[in-house]
């Protein structure tokens, strides 16, 4: 496989080089400790089958996914269990294979492993897996997997689309995550070089994304950060935006893209320019910024090629910022009437923060005990449990809902990028705008279409046709591990007779996760 870029804070086109296979029969994912030095500075941290960024997992729409994730890690710093969420996966009918601890599992103890069976059934795209107990995942458990869909209808746009045009942006820190401050800046981004604080250099030659002139390329952004955001762009091009998430866009011009926390914005590249080499930029948010001295910056280099600058120099990674929009190739529509506040259910998420802790309207997230899953036994009234423990909020089932998100200085470190989990979402207002993006209903109209995501700090609208409880969160991971959640439990999880949620067939290994991990 050829180097995919990735991108730290300072930022780091990093190099996943391992493939761990196509999604389809059963992948085995052994998580480990071991040191890595992606800056050049060394340090223990949480890898997967012995790298960081976790190996790339390729597959097919349709495919029934089968990953046994082998618990052997030794480094309490960074603990000793984990849960692995498959981050833009619906987990339709299989909420408990979502993954985050004391949600929708217990977490998987050191020595033991648990087989992640679901299926992907009408899923396509660029998705992310990683750790989803407290922070652990700052410290390296972290990576990509592609559902390729064969029959993509915007497969002409592009002659590229493989593990070559995958670029993961990420930060990275000297110290454990749960070791540090509770809001660390990151040390260095870079993969190759990092300025101070570090007895050793890592090699000085870029990071290079080869080219061939007059070919169209699908770059597929991923955002593996804990904490920063980044501007993205490549000198002399300009990128478009082709889908949105699981809802194929076409155009939308895009100069200087960027990726908010845990997005994955796939881009459009036309290698017109004249045959040279030219710099990827991913300027981090805060922590080592800029460029000087080639950081947070890559090659785009034509084959052959050009004299040009060479562009020689310590290199690191990247990551982005913004929503870029494009027009839909089809009708997408969005739940609700075309008003504010035109849904079945409208809510206000109001936040604030103590110093310590994130709030939202007044509860901080707590993780229970046992997973939120088992406190909602079939058939039951448990909207006093759940509001009396503050785990989560009832949803109508089958109902269209509308979260506004207010920014707000209540709530420091924003933008906030946050994540629902078991959907895609219509984005009806974007961030700092008063104006709300509704379908009009006619075909004429298609750039009114709101775009689709799954990670977003805005006004959203969503169905609650997926069962089982789903987590809404800050993905800033800091701020998760601050209480910035709360967890939705639709009533349709648990009332229609069609759900295919087996709550009483839960096979005997989930049931033995939480007792093995109790008794470490």
């Amino acid at each position: 496989m050829k180097p995919l870029g990735t991108l730290n804070s300072l930022a780091a086109l990093a190099v996943v080089a391992v493939v761990v296979g196509a999604i389809g029969g059963c992948r085995h994912l052994v998580i480990s400790n071991a040191p890595i030095a992606p800056d050049g500075f060394t340090r223990e941290a949480v890898v997967v089958n012995g790298v960081s960024p976790a190996p790339l997992i390729t597959g097919k729409k349709g495919n029934h996914t089968q990953l046994n994730v082998i618990d052997k890690l030794t480094k309490h710093t960074m603990l000793n269990s984990t849960s692995i969420h498959w981050h833009g996966f619906f987990q339709a009918g299989t909420n408990w294979a979502d993954g985050p601890a004391f949600v929708n599992q217990c977490p998987i103890a050191t020595g033991h492993s648990f087989l992640y069976d679901f299926h992907v059934r009408s899923q396509a795209g660029t998705f992310w897996y990683h750790s989803h107990l407290q922070t652990q995942y700052c410290d390296g458990l972290s990576g990509p997997p592609l559902q390729y869909d064969p029959h993509l209808p915007q497969a002409h746009l592009y002659h590229v689309d493989n593990e070559s045009t995958v670029i993961t942006l990420s930060d990275w820190y000297h110290v454990a995550a749960r070791l540090g401050p509770p809001f660390p800046r990151p040390i260095c981004q870079g993969r190759h070089f990092c300025p101070g604080n570090h007895t050793e250099k890592g090699p000085k030659t870029a990071p290079v994304i080869p080219a061939q002139h007059g070919k169209r390329y699908r770059f597929r952004l991923v955002s593996l950060s804990c904490d920063p955001n980044h501007n993205f762009s490549i000198d002399g091009h300009n990128m478009k935006n082709i889908t949105g998430i699981h809802k194929h866009i076409v155009g939308g011009k895009a100069d200087n893209p960027g990726n908010i926390g845990a997005a994955r914005p796939p881009r459009h590249l036309n290698a017109n320019q004249t045959v040279n080499n030219y710099w990827i930029r991913a300027n981090p948010s805060f922590g080592t910024t800029g460029f000087a001295g080639g950081i947070n910056s890559a090659i785009l280099r034509y084959n052959p090629p050009g004299p040009g600058h060479g562009l020689k120099g310590p290199l690191l990674n990247l990551t982005g910022r913004h929503l870029f929009p494009g027009p839909p190739a089809h009708h997408c529509g969005h739940p609700g009437l075309p008003t504010p506040g035109g849904v079945d259910k409208p809510l206000n998420l109001a936040f604030n923060f103590n110093g310590s802790n994130f709030f939202i309207n007044n509860a901080s997230f707590t993780p229970p005990t046992v997973p939120v899953l088992l406190l909602l036994p079939p058939g039951s009234v448990y909207t006093q449990i759940l509001s009396g423990a503050h785990t989560a909020q009832e949803l109508p089932g089958h109902s269209s809902i509308e979260i506004t998100m207010p920014a707000t200085s209540l709530a420091p470190g924003a933008p906030h990028p946050f994540h629902l989990h078991g959907h895609a979402f219509a984005v009806v207002r974007s961030a700092g705008s008063t104006e709300y993006n509704y379908t009009t209903g006619t075909p004429a109209a298609g750039d009114d279409d709101p775009i689709f995501r799954d990670v977003v700090n805005v006004t959203i609208r969503f169905r609650t046709d997926n069962p089982g409880p789903w987590f809404l969160h800050c993905h800033i991971d800091f701020h998760l591990d601050a209480g910035f959640a709360v967890v939705f439990a639709p009533r349709v999880a648990y009332e229609d007779v069609a759900n295919p949620v087996p709550y009483d067939a839960l096979d005997q290994a989930w049931s033995d996760l939480c007792p093995i991990v109790g008794d470490q």
